[in-house]
């Protein structure tokens, strides 16, 4: 284990982290952190087949306990007859799971600790306190490394791949694709940790997370929330819409005026939240899927976003990879229809995604989850070394490319600054 990865060194022995630690942030107004590190046993899928997701789901129903992991885009190859022809540069796992030693929840605002699994393992937290408070603090000193990001296609490129993509739409093909394009940079990130609080610091999302597994590294500022289910109730809130912050608090109202009532934005919401609401009633409770808020605007540090809360009743015990063969990947990070919309994905992008649009989360002994949507994030492979941000945009009629160019600028902007 590598110096700079001992984040808990000061209290934890190396053979506890084991090089594996969750720490899944939020800046919501619950404000709970979840951190969970060490190892019990872990599930790994690197290759696709017939079986994955059946060994996944056997593996969850081995013990009832705390899980935390992520699921690749390309898991869409196990759910979908479906493939992806670009080079894997980041090499991360399709799934990967780990029961963790030890979970720990951490109120910031009042810096109060409560371990959830695992205080046997130590000997008392007084010291734990002192290093999770530093956990979600931002030290410049700790960040004075610069890398610089080059983007995978010019610009030229991405406007002529969304002219295509366009007339695939005015073809009736799809009615919206998410594209998105790779900044990468074959160099070695010398503090993953501190370049996640610098991130975390410029954006304060309320679904970041950072995360190692072994030589994977994944610095995520994500706004977006996948699936969340509590008991039976199940909810889903896709992004879609986007502008940048004011300036002036007269400039903050007539931009999020904008956002609301573009005609642009408010047809790419209301369409993915028409995909959601399909792949929802696969296994909902008939009659039990609702739209509880459509074209909410929330303000976030960096960006205003359009998102919409869907929700529904789920029967008892429903296995979770059921649900994720409803619902993944995503709607929002796919278009619709979705099988056609990823197809042409993988047709028009010059680059995998990998763990990019998959999702971060944990499960808990009850069964109840919450996952995350992976965007905004920097996904990290140690070993090579390889530094990848991606950055997409909705795709519709309505699209002008050059828009859509800068709108994915605009989302890279506060992770190339965390980068330099």
């Amino acid at each position: 284990m590598s110096k700079e990865t001992l984040l808990l060194d000061k209290i934890l022995p190396a053979s506890l982290t084991e090089e594996r630690l969750f720490i899944l942030a939020s800046h919501n107004d619950v404000g709970k952190n979840l951190i969970a590190f060490g190892c019990e046993n872990e599930f790994v899928l690197n290759e696709t087949s017939d079986s994955s997701l059946r060994e996944f789901q056997t593996w969850l129903n081995e013990k009832k306990d705390w899980a935390f992991g992520f699921i690749s885009y390309d898991v869409k190859n196990c759910i979908e007859d479906l493939q992806s022809i670009h080079e894997n540069h980041l090499e991360f796992p399709l799934i990967h799971f780990v029961r963790p030693k030890v979970v720990v929840e951490f109120d910031a605002s009042n810096n109060e600790v409560a371990f959830l699994k695992g205080e046997n393992y130590l000997n008392g937290y007084a010291s734990l306190l002192d290093e999770l408070k530093n956990l979600f603090r931002f030290n410049a000193e700790n960040s004075t490394q610069q890398n610089s990001l080059s983007p995978r296609i010019s610009k030229a490129q991405y406007i002529e791949a969304v002219s295509k993509l366009q007339q695939h739409i005015q073809q009736g093909d799809i009615y919206e694709v998410n594209y998105c394009q790779e900044f990468f940079a074959e160099q070695k990130l010398e503090n993953p940790f501190a370049t996640w609080q610098r991130l975390n610091a410029r954006t304060e999302a309320p679904f970041s997370s950072f995360i190692q597994t072994g030589d994977k590294y994944l610095l995520s500022a994500s706004p977006e929330r996948f699936l969340k289910k509590e008991g039976n109730k199940i909810i889903s809130q896709p992004i879609k819409g986007t502008i940048k912050r004011g300036k002036t608090e007269q400039e903050e109202t007539r931009l999020k005026h904008e956002l609301l009532h573009s005609k642009k934005e408010r047809s790419e919401n209301v369409m993915i939240v028409d995909l959601v609401r399909n792949d929802l009633s696969k296994s909902a409770k008939r009659g039990t899927v609702k739209v509880d808020e459509l074209f909410g605007v929330y303000t976030f540090k960096t960006v205003h976003h359009l998102i919409s809360t869907v929700s529904a009743e789920m029967p008892d015990d429903i296995p979770f990879t059921q649900l994720l063969r409803d619902t993944f990947p995503m709607g929002s990070m796919t278009g619709a229809p979705k099988i056609r919309a990823m197809q042409l994905i993988d047709e028009y992008e010059y680059s995998r995604r990998g763990l990019y649009s998959g999702s971060v989360g944990y499960i808990t002994p009850d069964g109840d989850f919450d996952f995350n949507v992976v965007i905004r994030s920097i996904t990290y492979n140690a070993d090579k070394p390889y530094i990848s941000c991606s950055v997409g945009s909705a795709i519709t009629a309505l699209s002008e490319p050059e828009k859509e160019y800068d709108e994915c600028l605009l989302k890279a902007e506060a992770i190339i600054q965390s980068l330099s």
